[in-house]
C-alpha cells in the first residue's frame, strides 16, 4: 500500500508535465493560426472597399494627421497631396511597383524616393540599382574603374543617387525603425511614430504627422516675421508662407544713383531703373534717348581724330581717352617677321627677300615663298596620307583631307547596331536609333534612344473606370487589366426591364442588375385587386426537356434556366360572399394537396384545391402541379451517369452514354455503351475491352506475343518458328521456340555428317603432313648455300698459270744463254 502512494506520488508530477507540454503546443497553434490570419487578412492593399474598411481606414487617417489640424491649427486642405498618397496606399491597385508592374503588398519588404516618393519591391530596386551602375561602369577600362562614383537614377523622376546609397535594408518611411512590423491600424509600411522629417524647403521645424508616404505638408508653425521691404510691422504668419508683402513701394535707392524704386514692395534686388533719358556716347558726337540704367553706350562712327604723327587719323571705333601712338611709329617688321626696319610712318615696309617660312595650316610644312605680304597659300606638297580609319594610304595634296569608303563593323554602345560609318576613326558614335522595345506595361514602346539595359518604366498613367464613368482610378500603365474598378456612390442609371418605372435605389456596378423586388402591383381583371406578390417579370424557370448526347464527344449538360415572365398567382384577398343554402359546396382547407403525381415518387405541393378527372382521391388530377425534379433512383453499379429522364415512374430506360475506356494493350482507345460494361461479367468485359488486334508486347524470348489483345500478362509458350542446327552445321530444322528454350528439343549428326567428319580429318591429318614436308626440304636447302666467291678466288688460277709458265721459260732461258 505505501508503494502504491509513492507511485502515485511520483505520477502526479508526470501527469502535469504532459497537460503543460499539451496546453503549450496548443497555444503556440493558436497564436500561429492567429498571425497567419492577420498576414492573410491584410497581406495585400487590394482589400474590399466595404463600409467596415473604408470606416477604419478613416479612422487611421484622421490618427494620423491629428497632430497637424488640432494642435496646431493647421489647413487640412494642404494635406491633400499627402492624402492623396496614404489612400493610394489603401486604394486596390493604386501601390504598383513601376519595375516589376505588381502590386505591392502590406508584408512586402519596399523602398520610397525621396525625390517623387514611389514606392518600389526591395528587390526590384536593389536590381535596378546593379544594373545601372554595371551599364554606367562596363565601358570603363581598369584603370579608370572605381575612380569615381557613378551615380544610379530614379526609376520615375531620374533621381540620381550615390553608388553608397543603394538600398540594402527594409526602413519605415520615416527611416526610424527597420523592418516594421505589420500593424493593421497603421499606415502599410508605417512604424506609427511622428515623422519629424525636416521640412523643405528648411525652415528649422520638423513634420508633426505620423510615419507617413509621399510628401511632408507645407510647415504649419506660427511665426512673427516682416514684410520684404522690413517697413511694415511684424505680423504672426504661418511659417509655410511667412514672406509677404505690404504693397508700399519700395522706395529703395536704384543702381543709377538719381531715381527711387517704385514697385509694390517685393522680395530680391530692385530691377534696373526703367526711366528714360537723354544720354551722349562715348566719343559725345551722338546724342540718343536711352534707359537710365545703361548710360555708357558706344555709336558706330570711326573715331578720325589726327594721330601725333600728323598724318594718320584714329582707325578706332568710338572710344573714351586718347587716340594713342601713331601704330606705324617704331620698329616694324617686315611680313615674314625675320627683319626688322627703322622707317618713317608714311613709307611702307619692304620685304627682306628671304623665304617665309611660317608654318602652314597643315602644322607639318612651311611655306616656301619668298617674304609676302597677305596670307600664305595653301599646302599643295604630295604627301602619302593614311585615312581615319587606318585601313588605307595613298598619294594626295596635303591640304585635302582623306576618308575611304569602308564602313566601320565595330557594335557601337548599345551593344545591338554596328556604327556602319564611312572610315571610322574608332571612337564611335552613341547610338542614335530609336530603342523601340516594348515596355512593362505592354501598351507602348520605349521612346528613348537605343540603349544597354532594362527600359525605364512606362510614364504613362491609366483611368480604370467603373460603369457609369464618374468615379476613376489612377493607375500605372499596365495595371488597368489587373486592378479592380473603384467602387462608385452613385446610383445605378440603368432603366428597368420590368414593369415598373423605376428600379430599386443601388449603387453602380457591372453586370447585370439585381432582380426587381418591387410588388407587382398588376391590377386582376377579374376582382380588381393589384397583386402583393413580388416582381415576376423575370423568373427563372428551368427548362424542360430532356437532351440526348448525338455522341461520346459531347457531355451531359447541367440542367439550364431561363427568364420569362410568369403570371400573377391567383388573388388571395377574401371577400364576403352571401350564398344560399344549397349553394353551399366544397371549399379549401389551406393545407397541402398531398395527391400522389403522375410520377408515383411526389405529391402535390398546391394548396388545398379542386380536383377533375381522376379515379381516386389519391390520384393527381391537371390542376395539380407538375413534378420538374431529376430522376432520383438508384442507378445500376459501376454507371457514373444519371437518368436522363425527370421524374418518373418505374424502371429507368438502359444508359445509352458511351464510355471511354483504353484497350488491355493501352494503345487503342474504344467507346463502350455503359450498359453493356456494366452488365457484363468478367469474360466478356475482357472481351468488350480488348481491341482484337495482336498484342504489341514482348516475349522474354524477344519475339512478339501472337495473342489477341489479352488482360494480364502474356503467355511465355512461344510457338515462333526458329531454326535449329547439329553441331557439324550440315543439318537445320524449324521447331518451336518455347521447345529450343527449355532445351526439350535437339538435333543430331547423322552417319553422312560422321563420315564427313571423318574425311576432314583425314585431309586435316594429309595436309599437315604435306606442310611438315615442305619444311624439311626448305631447311636442307637453307644448309646447302653455296658461299659467293670474290674475284681473286675466281679468277685467280687463270692468272697464276701463265705467270708461272712465263717465269719458267724465262728461267730456263736465262740458264742456256748462261752456258
Amino acid at each position: 500500500m505505501l508503494s502504491h502512494f509513492k507511485l502515485c506520488l511520483n505520477f502526479v508530477p508526470l501527469t502535469e508535465l504532459t497537460s503543460q507540454k499539451k496546453f503549450d503546443e496548443i497555444k503556440k497553434a493558436n497564436q500561429a493560426a492567429a498571425r497567419k490570419l492577420v498576414e492573410d487578412q491584410f497581406s495585400s492593399s487590394s482589400e474590399e472597399e466595404d463600409e467596415d474598411i473604408k470606416g477604419k481606414h478613416g479612422k487611421i487617417l484622421a490618427k494620423t494627421f491629428t497632430t497637424y489640424t488640432n494642435q496646431t491649427d493647421g489647413d487640412a486642405s494642404e494635406l491633400e497631396r499627402t492624402r492623396q498618397y496614404m489612400n493610394d496606399a489603401f486604394q486596390s491597385g493604386a501601390m504598383t511597383c513601376l519595375i516589376c508592374i505588381a502590386s505591392i503588398k502590406r508584408n512586402q519588404a519596399v523602398w520610397s524616393c525621396s525625390g517623387c516618393f514611389c514606392i518600389f519591391h526591395m528587390p526590384c530596386i536593389q536590381k535596378w540599382a546593379k544594373d545601372s551602375l554595371f551599364l554606367i561602369s562596363s565601358p570603363l577600362t581598369d584603370d579608370d574603374f572605381g575612380k569615381r562614383d557613378y551615380p544610379w537614377p530614379c526609376p520615375k523622376c531620374r533621381f540620381e543617387y550615390k553608388r553608397s546609397e543603394t538600398p540594402t535594408r527594409y526602413y519605415c518611411y520615416c527611416r526610424k525603425v527597420e523592418d516594421p512590423p505589420l500593424d493593421p491600424w497603421l499606415v502599410p509600411h508605417s512604424c506609427g511614430q511622428v515623422c519629424e522629417r525636416d521640412f523643405k524647403p528648411p525652415c528649422g521645424h520638423r513634420c508633426l504627422l505620423l510615419c507617413h508616404p509621399g510628401p511632408c505638408p507645407p510647415c504649419p508653425k506660427m511665426v512673427t516675421i516682416t514684410c520684404y521691404c522690413k517697413k511694415a510691422k511684424p505680423v504672426p504668419r504661418r511659417c509655410s508662407t511667412k514672406e509677404w508683402s505690404c504693397q508700399l513701394p519700395c522706395g529703395r535707392k536704384l543702381p543709377c544713383g538719381q531715381h527711387n524704386c517704385e514697385k509694390p514692395c517685393h522680395p530680391g534686388e530692385c530691377q534696373p531703373c526703367p526711366r528714360v533719358s537723354k544720354q551722349a556716347c562715348i566719343c559725345g558726337r551722338q546724342v540718343a534717348e536711352r534707359l537710365c540704367a545703361s548710360p555708357v553706350w558706344q555709336c558706330d562712327q570711326v573715331c578720325g581724330k589726327t594721330l601725333p604723327c600728323g598724318y594718320h587719323a584714329c582707325e578706332q571705333i568710338c572710344h573714351a581717352g586718347s587716340c594713342g601712338e601713331c601704330p606705324r611709329s617704331g620698329k616694324r617688321s617686315c611680313p615674314c617677321g625675320k627683319s626688322k626696319f627703322s622707317l618713317p610712318c608714311t613709307e611702307d615696309v619692304p620685304t627682306c627677300g628671304d623665304s617665309c617660312d611660317k608654318a602652314l595650316d597643315c602644322g607639318i610644312h612651311r611655306c616656301s615663298q619668298r617674304c609676302h605680304r597677305g596670307p600664305c597659300e595653301i599646302c599643295r606638297q604630295e604627301v602619302e596620307k593614311q585615312c581615319r580609319c587606318g585601313k588605307h594610304t595613298k598619294q594626295m595634296p596635303c591640304h585635302k583631307p582623306y576618308l575611304c569608303e569602308t564602313k566601320c563593323a565595330k557594335i557601337r554602345d548599345c551593344q545591338k547596331h554596328q556604327c556602319k560609318r564611312k572610315c571610322c576613326s574608332g571612337n564611335c558614335p552613341p547610338c542614335d536609333q530609336a530603342c523601340g522595345r516594348t515596355l512593362g506595361c505592354r501598351n507602348h514602346k520605349c521612346p528613348s534612344v537605343c540603349h544597354r539595359g532594362s527600359c525605364y518604366p512606362c510614364p504613362e498613367t491609366v483611368d480604370v473606370k467603373c460603369n457609369c464613368g464618374k468615379t476613376a482610378l489612377k493607375v500605372p500603365c499596365g495595371r488597368e487589366r489587373t486592378t479592380k474598378a473603384p467602387k462608385c456612390k452613385e446610383p445605378c442609371r440603368l432603366p428597368p426591364t420590368c414593369h415598373h418605372p423605376a428600379r430599386e435605389k443601388h449603387s453602380c456596378h457591372f453586370g447585370p442588375c439585381p432582380p426587381c423586388r418591387q410588388p407587382c402591383k398588376k391590377t386582376f381583371e377579374k376582382c380588381g385587386h393589384s397583386c402583393p406578390a413580388p416582381c415576376h417579370d423575370e423568373a427563372l424557370v428551368k427548362q424542360t426537356g430532356s437532351h440526348q448526347p448525338a455522341g461520346p464527344w459531347e457531355q451531359s449538360a447541367e440542367p439550364t434556366f431561363i427568364q420569362t415572365a410568369l403570371p400573377c398567382p391567383p388573388c388571395q384577398v377574401p371577400i364576403p360572399t352571401p350564398l344560399a343554402c344549397h349553394a353551399v359546396g366544397p371549399y379549401s382547407c389551406k393545407r397541402l394537396c398531398g395527391r400522389l403525381l403522375d410520377c408515383q415518387n411526389h405529391t402535390c405541393t398546391k394548396e388545398c384545391h379542386k380536383v377533375t378527372d381522376t379515379d381516386s382521391n389519391n390520384d393527381a388530377g391537371q390542376e395539380c402541379s407538375q413534378c420538374e425534379e431529376e430522376c432520383s433512383k438508384p442507378r445500376p453499379p459501376g454507371c457514373p451517369h444519371s437518368c436522363p429522364l425527370p421524374c418518373h415512374s418505374g424502371d429507368c430506360p438502359p444508359c445509352a452514354q458511351m464510355i471511354r475506356m483504353k484497350c488491355h494493350c493501352k494503345l487503342t482507345s474504344l467507346y463502350i455503351e455503359c450498359i453493356k460494361i456494366t452488365c457484363a461479367d468478367l469474360k466478356e468485359k475482357d472481351e468488350l475491352i480488348s481491341c482484337k488486334n495482336q498484342c504489341p508486347k514482348e516475349l522474354s524470348c524477344g519475339h512478339r506475343c501472337k495473342e489477341i489483345c489479352h488482360p494480364s500478362d502474356c503467355p511465355q509458350n512461344c510457338n515462333q518458328k526458329v531454326k535449329v542446327r547439329c553441331p557439324c552445321k550440315r543439318l537445320k530444322k524449324e521447331l518451336p521456340c518455347s521447345k529450343v528454350r527449355g532445351d526439350l528439343v535437339t538435333l543430331e549428326c547423322d552417319t553422312v555428317c560422321k563420315e564427313m567428319k571423318r574425311k576432314a580429318s583425314e585431309a586435316e591429318l594429309e595436309a599437315f603432313e604435306n606442310r611438315l614436308k615442305g619444311r624439311r626440304k626448305n631447311k636442307r636447302k637453307k644448309d646447302e648455300v653455296e658461299v659467293e666467291l670474290s674475284a681473286w678466288q675466281k679468277y685467280k688460277n687463270m692468272i697464276v698459270l701463265p705467270v708461272c709458265g712465263a717465269a719458267v721459260v724465262m728461267f730456263a732461258w736465262f740458264i742456256a744463254y748462261n752456258d
